[in-house]
């Protein structure tokens, strides 16, 4: 409708009028209007178009650099809790009393085996290695100099510490970084350190997979302006001291932030988006080049300016640009409304599109009169797992879950959606209890195939318990009763040893629900 408002418009203003039309002067100055309105229209589009792919640029970068904070906060976290989990251990005089190889097996969880870590280390007071997670017999040197042994010893407040980076004696001046935590003895007073070393190419790995165009720049920077990682890669820059920078003075004025500046290491101006971690001493910055950002705006306004020489063509590759701009909203919309409906980790629905299909398929079974069933999944000791596994793990696994829920309905009517955490629920519209039963033993024993190990769990793998509920719709009723009843289906599972099926049935089959 936009475009053909504007032709339409176009062609009034190109239709002749009733004065004299005969003059050179006449025909300049209404070729002169339409070309000084169409110049004005261009030239608010063009402008509009730039300050849009800036604020693109702008969000764009705000929401990499969130997703970078995010990942390595949670991966520092879960490193953090290593170093207090040894710590407590070191504490207790069993551990303490026990063998060498015992006292790494309680003290080392598999935290110290992941892909990044270079090394887990406990040094006494005087520097040395007593316990590695590496082995039983433990590496000579002495690491009293280091910083993250000596902050702790001089400052017994300090809590988690996060290194410069540094090359490692242990792995072949591998560049690393170190999160240590102090030991103390009883009456308070120093004891040595615990300390886990992070390979730089950690960072590298994680920047190396964003695309910010060929300009483009990210790094993780120290509070105190030393430069930990950047991307592209340099080990020059690596260890750079960057706190006299203008950008690097920009960094320290909010927690997060966005501003335009020329870059001090290798001149070029960017678009910089940063964000200060609010838990550890770092600051994730991540940066567009303004050639990149303003480059397909460039190759859209010559073409634009090419065509302007043609009134005629100028106004149909508006409507072209238009129409095509209109399609892409319209595909983005959709792709944003089915996003909104689904649950991004199982690609299953979600509790709110689930709501409205029970409540759909309610309605229609009390139309027709007709039965209905709903199962309630529950995966096993799944807490434990994700404790034990890590949240990594967990989610995994409930992707592996939801795929076996996905492909064991198969029926176009019947749903599948997370009704959150390790819960899953399955709407079956038309299906008896014979029919329910059936499919949930099929659900759970396919989940059992899984065979993901959980070591903490009796059965040795991920199970599943399902509560079935079978009724008759009726609208005075709601749909809270066959939810109530699938609940506590699957609470009569849990309580007879999970890994199996309850059902609870409706007044189809009785005057109120019964467990089967």
């Amino acid at each position: 409708m936009t475009g053909t408002q504007e032709t339409r418009t176009g062609r009034r203003l190109l239709r002749p009028s009733r004065f004299d039309l005969g003059g050179p002067r006449v025909l300049f100055c209404v070729g002169l209007l339409v070309v000084l309105c169409m110049t004005g229209v261009c030239a608010a589009i063009l402008y509009q178009a730039r300050a849009d792919a800036l604020n693109r640029a702008r969000e764009t970068s705000s929401n990499l650099a969130l997703l970078a904070e995010r990942d390595i906060e949670r991966n520092f976290e879960l490193y953090d809790l290593s170093l207090q989990a040894a710590i407590d251990g070191l504490r207790d005089p069993e551990i303490r009393g026990s063998s060498v190889h015992l006292q790494r097996m309680a003290l080392f969880d598999r935290a110290a085996t992941a892909r990044y870590l270079t090394g887990m280390l406990v040094l006494d007071a005087a520097g040395r290695i007593i316990l590695d997670a590496a082995g039983d017999t433990p590496h000579p040197g002495n690491f009293s100099d280091m910083p993250y042994f000596t902050v702790h010893r001089d400052r017994p407040d300090l809590g988690l510490y996060v290194s410069d980076p540094f090359r490692s004696r242990l792995r072949d001046g591998k560049p690393t970084i170190a999160l240590s935590r102090r030991i103390s003895n009883p009456d308070g007073s120093f004891a040595g350190v615990v300390v886990i070393a992070v390979d730089l190419s950690y960072f590298r790995s994680l920047f190396g997979d964003l695309s910010l165009g060929a300009h483009g720049a990210v790094s993780l920077i120290g509070r105190d302006g030393i430069m930990i990682m950047r991307q592209p890669y340099d080990p020059r820059i690596t260890g750079r001291d960057i706190s006299k920078a203008s950008t690097f003075h920009q960094f320290q004025t909010a927690p997060v932030g966005s501003f335009t500046e020329t870059s001090s290491i290798d001149g070029v101006r960017r678009l910089y988006a940063f964000r200060n971690f609010p838990n550890l001493p770092l600051i994730v910055m991540v940066a567009e080049a303004e050639s990149d950002i303003y480059a397909a705006w460039r190759a859209r306004a010559i073409r634009i300016g090419a065509v302007m020489t043609v009134f005629g063509a100028a106004f149909i590759v508006l409507c072209v640009l238009l129409g095509r701009q209109h399609r892409e909203r319209m595909r983005v919309q959709a792709e944003l409304q089915k996003l909104a409906r689904t649950d991004g980790l199982t690609g299953l629905y979600n509790r709110r599109t689930f709501d409205e299909i029970l409540a759909r398929e309610w309605r229609r079974a009390a139309r027709t009169d007709g039965v209905m069933s709903l199962l309630f999944i529950d995966l096993d000791f799944f807490k434990a797992y994700n404790d034990s596994q890590g949240h990594q793990a967990g989610d995994d696994a409930l992707a592996a879950v939801a795929r076996c829920i996905r492909d064991t309905i198969r029926r176009p009517g019947d749903s599948a959606a997370r009704y959150g955490g390790e819960e899953f629920v399955v709407v079956l519209p038309d299906t008896d209890e014979a029919g329910a039963l059936m499919i949930a033993e099929a659900i759970r024993g396919r989940i059992s195939d899984l065979a993901i190990r959980h070591a903490t769990s009796p059965y040795g793998c991920v199970t599943a318990s399902v509560g079935v509920a079978c009724s008759r719709a009726r609208r005075s009723d709601g749909t809270q009763s066959i939810v109530g009843a699938a609940d506590g289906a699957l609470y009569q599972a849990k309580h007879s040893g999970r890994n199996r099926v309850r059902a609870l049935s409706g007044p189809i089959c009785s005057n109120g629900f019964q467990a089967v």
